[in-house]
């Protein structure tokens, strides 16, 4: 296994890659977008990303960014998970995770810190906030249109007409695909960039704005709601 440590600059890529091993993300300052053919998810303060062994996988840094990766042995899982997943870090988890990816830890300290880590990830919550990737064509367009510019309220009826699609046929299309209502959707998508904004130094009125909420209490009821906390508290 490898336990590895190291910083971002905002705005950095990772090209598209995979491992041969199972990887956990954790960021503990800022926030990494990991995108795969399954769709895209985002690893912050309280979220980690487990990539199974031969995802093809590649980041987006925003903000300054501290990630912690550890690497299991596909003999050797501790997840039983074969798709992309987010776990969600609570207090004791978050500091394991940084204290067993520290320079120079001795390996009988990181075996101990390591099976703790273990017991906690089977017990962590798996969380559900994710963008996933269209395969129909027409939902996939539908989707663009709605990423191209979140700050605009766009309808179904309005996608329905762009994509050359009946109304009905389109929502369908949502609940087949994503497991939910295009509504369910727009907002993973507005609480997904606003993660974004508010990491590059936005404050919680311009990412109330720039994703489309009509108020920014509206968005702070939102964003609680599905975050666990405020948006003023995720930027500090």
């Amino acid at each position: 296994m490898s336990y590895i440590r190291h910083g971002h600059l905002p705005g950095e890529y990772i090209a598209r890659h995979r491992h041969e091993e199972h990887q956990l993300v954790y960021v503990s300052d800022g926030i990494l977008a990991v995108r795969t053919d399954h769709g895209a998810w985002v690893a912050g303060a309280q979220r980690a990303v487990w990539i199974p062994a031969h995802t093809w996988h590649e980041h987006g840094v925003h903000g300054h960014t501290t990630v912690h990766t550890l690497m299991f042995p596909t003999g050797r899982t501790t997840l039983p998970y074969t798709t992309p997943t987010v776990i969600a870090v609570g207090p004791l988890l978050r500091e394991l995770l940084i204290a067993c990816t520290e320079p120079g830890l001795a390996p009988a300290e990181r075996r101990r810190l390591l099976g703790v880590i273990n017991d906690r990830l089977l017990r962590a919550d798996i969380t559900a906030l994710q963008l996933p990737t269209a395969r129909d064509p027409r939902l996939a367009a539908a989707c663009r249109l709605v990423l191209k510019d979140l700050s605009q309220p766009r309808t179904l009826t309005w996608l329905a007409g762009r994509v050359g699609v009946g109304e009905r046929q389109l929502g369908r299309l949502f609940r087949a695909e994503f497991g939910g209502t295009y509504p369910q959707w727009r907002t993973n998508a507005r609480i997904f960039q606003a993660m974004i904004e508010l990491s590059e130094g936005a404050t919680v009125t311009q990412a109330a704005h720039r994703c489309g909420w009509a108020t920014p209490s509206a968005f702070i009821d939102t964003f609680t709601r599905v975050m666990g906390r405020t948006p003023g508290s995720y930027r500090g």
